[in-house]
Order: structure tokens, then C-alpha cells, then sequence
């Protein structure tokens, strides 16, 4: 058991796998959100489990959407092209108090090119704009790679937040680099946060602290402990990945949360690896490397100790999925959507963060004037600024 923030809020382990529960006094709202560039829901998931519903989703990717209707229903996301998407007066698409989603990162992403901007998907988040503006919700939350902090040198995360800050009547913008395993997922996996608060609302959200690691009020969730238990999960979520005899050996060569550097380069079983990712086994006493969504031979995530391609279910785990949340598609697929997806435990203290700005008894501050401050910060300084007014749950004042 390990608790976030106020002691109302706790994340359960039991029978060793989670179980997911939010203790909490009074139930006031439930914030309905629209949800954009879904994938499979993990951002949604975590949100749900703090108590906020998803009321309309769309992914272009049919896998993903069949995931989706899965576990959390059908008749809420939609399968389109996000660029056709009709937004104009009469639009079906219902109101909401929060839009979330995570445009898509690829163009981003330090693993590939990162084209950023100029890539043929890193201006998609334009139409997350366009639905704040038709929407005018409270708040948003925007999810993308640390690599978004340095596409185009630095011009792209500047223009993106530009956008953010002037949509509709103004918002509020706070950054943040978050390193997932610092708020309870067994996988050490930074991503951007990008949070937004209607100006006039008045609500001072500041990113909430860490809850996990060395000197904090929990220990990290490990990879041995997310893990732990796996093998007696039977669904086709836990298929084996087939590998050579050759890659088996070459595995048992690496030690624990070793990769492929562990092999000498002079060996005749050496392998040339592009990105740490290759051949990397986890480590049992710390929470996994990052789980990715693609690559070629040598990025599947490798079992320890046994000499064998992490399953998805397994993946699953490591990104804080509980064992009955359902994945549609072949291998490679589902594949694809855990290593997309936003862990779901990390962002729940974020969505509990936010809870006041729907319920209302908070205070409320000019916060237009914190927007003017933050305009003219570097990204640098906007990354630093709420680090020094954390604390374990929120500031409004």
C-alpha cells in the first residue's frame, strides 16, 4: 500500500497485482472530459480512477478504439481523422469540464528523428487547440515525449505553448517534466505534462510533487513486484514473443538490467544497438527502463532471469494497466498501444490535483497575472517554476 499526498487518496497492491481504489470522504463531482488522440485510454484510465468520466474520445487507429470500447464502453469514442472532425454550432460532440489527450510524439520523439514542427504529424496538436476553443473547458492536460523540450532547438515547445496560453479566453500554462516512477509506476518513463486553467476561473494549479523514491513517502514500485504473479494471469494479452536460439543465448550472456554493451564488441555475438533499449533486461530491485511502443530486433524489454522477450501482459504491467483491462489486436499491435499509452497510475495524484477547480471551495488569485510572469520565461525556468512551490498536494494561493 503507498499513499499520495492527503491521506484520503491510496494505491493498493494485493494478491500481487494492483488494485486500484480512490478513499476519499465525499464524492462531489464527476468532471466529464472530452479526450483526444486516445490510443488505448490510459490517460483516461488514470483520470477515471480519480473520478472523472470520459464523455466523447476519438483515435484514428481501429486496434486502439476497439481497446478502448472495450473497457470503458462503446458509443464514447469515435474512429476519425481528428483533421475532419466537424466542430462547428450543432456539433454532437458534448460539452466537457477537462479535454486531455496526448498529440501524437513521434515527430518528437529523441528515439527517431524528430522532425518536430516540421514533421508530417507534429502540427496535429493545432486541432487540440481548436477544441479547447469550441469547448472552452476548464482545464486541459496535454501529454507528450521529453523530446517536444528540444524539436526544432527549442522553437517547437515554445510555439506549442504560445498556442495554449492565447486559445479561446486564455489559459493559464504550466509545464512539467514528470518521471512517472516518481508518482508510483514501476518503469522509469519521463514525459511532458501540460496542463491549462481557464483564466477566469482563478484556480493556481501547481504540479503535484513526487510521491515515490529515495527519502520520499514511498519507496519505488519495482519491476520485480510489478511483475510478480504475472505467469498466473491467463488472457491473450500474455502470449510469448518467439525468439532464436541464438537471441536466448545471446540474452543469457547480459546480466540483470544489462543490454547489449555487456557483450564485448569483439565478440562474435556482439550486436550493434542504436539506443540503450537493445537487448535491456530489467533489473528485479528497480522499476523498468522505459517500455517503447516499436523498433526492430532487440526492443521487446527482456525478462531476468529468464532469457526470453518480456509479453505484453507483462508490459502491460509495467505500465500500471491492472490484469483485467483487455488489449485488441495481434502482437505487434497491442504492442504499440501499451508502449503509447500513458501510464495510468502515474497521472492519478495530477487528476486529484485538479479535483478542487471542478468542486469549487478553492481560492481564487489573479492567476493572469502568473500567465504574464510565465510568458516571459525561458522553457527552462517554466520547468523550475512550480518546483519550488510543490509540496504534496496543491497551492492556491
Amino acid at each position: 500500500m503507498c499513499r499520495w499526498g492527503e491521506e484520503k487518496y491510496w494505491l493498493l497492491y494485493f494478491n500481487n497485482r494492483y488494485i486500484i481504489r480512490q478513499i476519499m470522504s465525499v464524492k462531489k463531482v464527476e468532471p466529464k472530459m472530452i479526450s483526444l488522440f486516445s490510443g488505448c485510454g490510459g490517460l483516461d484510465w488514470g483520470f477515471h480512477m480519480a473520478g472523472y468520466r470520459t464523455v466523447w474520445a476519438n483515435d484514428i487507429n481501429e486496434w486502439a478504439v476497439k481497446t478502448f470500447e472495450r473497457n470503458f464502453g462503446e458509443k464514447i469514442i469515435t474512429k476519425k481523422n481528428i483533421e475532419e472532425i466537424n466542430l462547428k454550432n450543432g456539433s454532437s460532440i458534448p460539452a466537457c469540464d477537462l479535454i486531455i489527450g496526448g498529440f501524437p510524439c513521434q515527430d518528437f520523439s529523441v528515439v527517431w528523428k524528430q522532425p518536430g514542427l516540421d514533421g508530417d504529424r507534429g502540427n496535429l496538436y493545432k486541432y487540440y487547440l481548436k477544441f479547447i476553443e469550441a469547448k472552452n473547458p476548464k482545464a486541459f492536460v496535454a501529454e507528450n515525449v521529453k523530446g517536444l523540450l528540444t524539436a526544432n532547438k527549442g522553437k517547437a515547445i515554445k510555439e506549442i505553448l504560445k498556442g495554449f496560453s492565447n486559445v479561446g479566453d486564455g489559459y493559464l500554462v504550466k509545464i512539467q517534466l514528470y518521471n512517472f516512477a516518481d508518482y508510483g509506476v514501476p518503469q522509469f518513463r519521463e514525459r511532458v505534462l501540460i496542463v491549462g486553467i481557464r483564466l477566469d476561473t482563478g484556480f493556481n494549479f501547481v504540479h503535484p510533487a513526487p510521491t515515490h523514491g529515495s527519502g520520499r513517502i514511498n519507496p519505488y514500485r519495482t519491476a520485480g513486484q510489478a511483475l510478480k504473479g504475472v505467469e498466473k494471469v491467463s488472457d491473450f494479452n500474455a502470449d510469448e514473443i518467439k525468439i532464436t536460439d541464438k537471441t536466448r543465448k545471446l540474452l543469457e550472456r547480459i546480466p540483470e538490467g544489462g543490454n547489449f554493451k555487456d557483450i564485448p564488441v569483439d565478440d562474435p555475438d556482439y550486436v550493434k544497438g542504436m539506443i540503450s533499449h537493445v537487448y535491456r533486461r530489467i533489473k528485479r530491485n528497480e522499476p523498468a527502463k522505459t517500455i517503447i511502443a516499436a523498433g526492430g530486433g532487440g526492443t521487446w524489454g527482456y525478462h531476468y532471469p529468464e532469457p526470453r522477450p518480456l509479453c505484453n501482459r507483462e508490459r502491460a504491467r509495467l505500465q500500471s494497466f491492472p490484469d483485467d483491462f483487455e488489449f485488441f489486436g495481434s502482437v505487434t499491435e497491442v504492442r504499440r498501444q501499451i508502449g503509447n499509452a500513458v501510464p495510468p497510475v502515474g497521472v492519478i495524484l495530477l487528476a486529484q490535483t485538479l479535483k478542487p477547480l471542478f468542486e469549487g471551495g478553492y481560492k481564487k488569485v489573479n492567476i493572469s497575472e502568473i500567465n504574464e510572469k510565465l510568458s516571459k520565461l525561458t522553457v527552462k525556468e517554466r520547468l523550475e517554476y512550480d518546483l519550488k512551490n510543490q509540496n504534496t498536494g496543491t497551492r492556491h494561493d
